[in-house]
């Protein structure tokens, strides 16, 4: 190929040095030309998605409905229930705000949020309403705080993350529960108020900010990291089973948002000696990771203790509020099984 038919780009790479490396590419003409056209129209199909999306909302609150099969579940969160609940939960919501919107019904919702300030100890907690017009909003309870702080009070303060029920950051009690939220959906009755306050039974920091550090050290207290006498055979990973991976589904899922926690009366009762739903879910999760070899002694540091898992009550609130749908007090009995009766409950795994 006569390099006069050729095309030299150049591009420059960022490496773990302080210089750069140059890589050089060369494309015939034709090469060029199809790849402009490729570009073109895939730039054109963007377009069109999005002035779908600005200019039709409707066509994507038809595409939206039309993602749930004939049963009202959506295919894609088959198999996770919690998922599925949020899914219509989020969508019915929707719905129904977009309805009033369009029959020009007050979209207007309060929102009485709790505040305190330690710049003014004296002045004692308070709920504070806030009138957000749900139109302009998101689905969210996230997207109400996070509105109200840069519309109408920017002193207000509460944690927040990823937006997607990943990292645990914006756990609070709404509306009587313990959720995240991100992932906790606007309740559409404007009649009444959403209130939302800080995690139960737990120091306040800030308004919805509590302190996490005895929560932290309860779940550091576990050692919820791999523990192995003798490093992997090909010295690079410790390998495991298809089977034994599926034993961890329920336990690895915990994101550490302390709902369960701070929804336990155990926990209410012995805070500095319970550590909590939360750290015995992931005190589990290590016992039944067959990559572990101190298993027996995870068990033996967790119910030698009586003041440890024998000070659940199988109340169940942790179970119930979970946001992601775990059973922290399935852990935690299936915990007192194996240090009571280990051989039937060996044989229940096994089958």
């Amino acid at each position: 190929m006569h390099p006069q038919h050729c095309l030299r780009v150049r591009e420059m790479k960022k490496v773990s040095s302080p210089h750069h490396s140059n890589f050089t590419l060369f494309l015939s003409t034709n090469e060029l030309k199809a790849l402009q056209e490729h570009l073109l129209i895939k730039r054109a199909e963007m377009l069109r998605l999005l002035q779908r999306r600005i200019c039709n909302p409707a066509v994507e609150k038809v595409r939206l409905s039309s993602s749930l099969s004939g049963n009202g579940d959506f295919p894609i969160l088959k198999g996770h229930k919690a998922a599925q609940d949020l899914s219509k939960d989020t969508l019915k919501s929707h719905e129904t705000i977009k309805e009033k919107e369009g029959q020009q019904k007050v979209t207007k919702k309060e929102f009485k949020i709790y505040r305190w300030n330690p710049d003014n100890p004296n002045t004692k907690p308070f709920l504070q309403s806030f009138f957000v017009d749900l139109s302009t909003c998101g689905p969210m309870v996230l997207d109400v705080l996070q509105k109200i702080k840069a519309e109408e009070d920017a002193s207000l303060s509460y944690r927040r993350s990823c937006r997607e029920g990943i990292c645990g950051s914006c756990s609070m009690n709404i509306d009587g529960t313990n959720t995240v939220a991100c992932l906790k959906p606007i309740n559409s009755d404007t009649s009444k108020p959403t209130i939302i306050t800080p995690l139960p039974h737990m120091y306040v920091i800030k308004d919805l900010v509590i302190d996490l550090t005895n929560f932290y050290q309860q779940y550091k207290s576990v050692e919820p990291w791999l523990k192995t006498r003798k490093p992997p055979k090909d010295g690079r990973e410790h390998r495991q089973s298809p089977n034994d991976r599926k034993k961890l589904d329920g336990l690895y899922e915990c994101i550490l948002c302390a709902c369960c926690t701070t929804s336990c009366p155990s926990y209410w009762w012995n805070p500095e000696e319970f550590p909590g739903p939360a750290a015995l879910l992931q005190a589990y999760r290590w016992i039944s990771d067959s990559r572990d070899e101190f298993r027996e002694e995870r068990l033996q540091a967790i119910t030698e203790d009586e003041r440890k898992v024998y000070r659940c009550r199988a109340i169940k609130n942790c179970t119930a509020t979970c946001p992601k749908g775990l059973n922290p007090a399935s852990a935690i009995l299936k915990m007192k099984a194996k240090h009571s009766l280990p051989d039937p409950v060996k044989r229940i795994e096994r089958a």
